[in-house]
């Protein structure tokens, strides 16, 4: 049996390094249903997502329903197989938790409707629904969002990953030299999964000291490329960390301008604005005059210049925000577009001008409460989620 399914967790207090989550996840189950019917654990592979749903479900006496997202990527396979399930009581157990793992799988509106039936069955749902993901901040996903309590898995410390691995080896009556055991937790990055499957390949072998594992090349989401930067100290790793990174130099920008507060103080905030306006300098005239081999220095002074600039490494969680700047003015030029995109498919369908159907969209806004003609105008999902608001 592999370990990874023979140690996987069965309470709270199992789910090392997560402690943070597990607050979280304990504030919605005691606030089910009256806040939010969902849950989103999101992190990285192998941070414990679906093993912390299936904790949850321990804890809360609860019999576990498991639907892979991969599996069923349209409405009509999310009415077949998910709507019965949300409808009938559990058998066994006192109640029933709904799991929608991976949902990075299902489709968007303009596919087969997936995350527009998913919001149609929160809505209805008696059961707590737990949705799991590596990346919840694409943007089919906002409407999804809006409706879930988020909560993030973190890569989990080496050191606690060897704390972990040296448990198990104990529950099997095995030894293995504690460097090998540092080896697989900082190879692992994080990922508790890897790391685990790696330590049972290495229990087999007769000499574990012979075993190599690659390097993972892992993506790094915006939350912990931050952590590294602004928490860890200036390393050559930290050169390339932005380029792990799925978004893009611009983006990441407004990241640092608005968390660096939250972080640096006095002298260090000023030095830390101050490299931040060096790469708004340079980024002028690379888009000038299209010298774009200098794009490297942005890099460089966003990730390791800042993170250089501090006296000591820092400890303690951060929370850190989504930048504003900017980004309310394209908000409020997005409401304005999905609102005449709205209208326009309101006055086609009803065969009026688009200017009428501007001036009377109050009214519409109240006949688009009806789901029915929301599906018949064929309204995408941040169409919805602008009437919803």
């Amino acid at each position: 049996m592999p370990w990874i399914e023979k140690y996987r967790p069965k309470k709270f207090e199992n789910m090392k390094g997560q402690e943070e989550a597990i607050i979280k996840v304990k504030n919605f189950i005691n606030g089910f249903p009256k806040r939010k019917k969902a849950i989103i654990l999101h992190g990285p592979p192998g941070t414990g997502k679906t093993s912390m749903a299936y904790v949850i479900a321990n804890e809360m006496d609860s019999e576990i329903f498991e639907l892979n997202a991969s599996d069923f990527r349209n409405k009509e396979k999310l009415q077949t197989i998910l709507k019965p399930a949300i409808e009938q009581k559990s058998l066994t157990k006192k109640s029933k938790v709904i799991l929608v793992d991976e949902v990075d799988g299902i489709s968007g509106y303009y596919d087969r409707g997936g995350i527009v039936e998913l919001l149609r069955l929160i809505d209805s749902t008696s059961y707590p629904i737990i949705i799991t993901a590596n990346n919840i901040w694409n943007k089919k996903f906002s409407s999804l969002r809006r409706k879930s309590e988020l909560v993030q898995l973190k890569e989990i410390d080496y050191k606690t990953i060897k704390e972990i691995m040296f448990d198990i080896l104990r529950k099997e009556s095995l030894f293995m030299n504690q460097n090998i055991l540092i080896s697989i937790a900082i190879r692992a990055k994080g990922d508790i999964r890897a790391a685990i499957n790696d330590l049972q390949s290495s229990a087999r072998m007769q000499d574990p000291s012979l075993i190599t594992f690659d390097e993972r090349n892992k993506k790094v989401d915006i939350f912990n490329a931050l952590r590294m930067i602004f928490k860890g100290k200036p390393t050559k790793k930290l050169l390339r960390i932005l380029d792990s990174v799925n978004m893009h130099l611009d983006d990441i920008l407004l990241w640092m301008e608005k968390n660096i507060p939250a972080e640096y103080k006095g002298k260090e905030l000023a030095r830390a604005y101050d490299l931040l306006s060096k790469v708004d300098i340079f980024r002028r005239r690379i888009y000038r005059r299209q010298y774009w081999r200098f794009l490297v220095y942005e890099n460089i002074f966003l990730s390791y210049g800042i993170s250089a600039l501090k006296k000591k490494v820092k400890t303690g969680f951060t929370s850190y925000k989504k930048p504003t700047r900017i980004l309310k003015m394209w908000m409020n030029n997005q409401r304005t577009v999905r609102k005449k995109s709205i209208a326009k498919k309101y006055a086609e369908y009803v065969h009026v001008g688009q200017k009428r159907a501007m001036r009377e969209f109050p009214i519409i806004k109240q006949i688009l409460t009806n789901s029915k003609i929301r599906e018949e105008l064929k309204l995408s999902e941040d169409e919805i989620g602008y009437l919803e608001r």
